[in-house]
């Protein structure tokens, strides 16, 4: 089932999200820290972490795989909320980061 989003006007998501509990470690200006994707669609996803971004920020996140092995994805950080977390943009997908995150919705 698709989060609900509020938002109205720009403001609002071009494509739904779903929601996801998702332990993963993004990589921001500050080094790398813990995160958990909570929501997540084929353009972007919600990262919760206190870790300190700004809007515009680039990162970078890295999904596991099942055999220890992490999918890196680059995004900007399209807004932030102080000490819970912010939501990213995905930039340039490779194929196999489409098959990921499609294997991700289904799921």
């Amino acid at each position: 089932m698709p989060v609900v989003d509020r938002r109205s006007g720009n403001e609002r998501r071009g494509t739904n999200r779903y929601p996801i509990t998702l332990d993963i470690e993004w990589e921001g200006p500050a080094g790398r820290l813990p995160g958990t994707i909570s929501d997540i669609s084929l353009n972007g996803c919600f990262v919760l972490s206190a870790g300190e971004v700004n809007d515009g920020d680039i990162v970078k996140l890295f999904i596991p795989l099942a055999d220890s092995m992490k999918v890196q994805f680059i995004g900007t950080v399209a807004n932030h909320v102080f000490e819970i977390g912010f939501g990213v943009e995905f930039e340039r997908l490779s194929p196999a980061q489409r098959d990921l995150l499609f294997k991700l919705l289904k799921e």
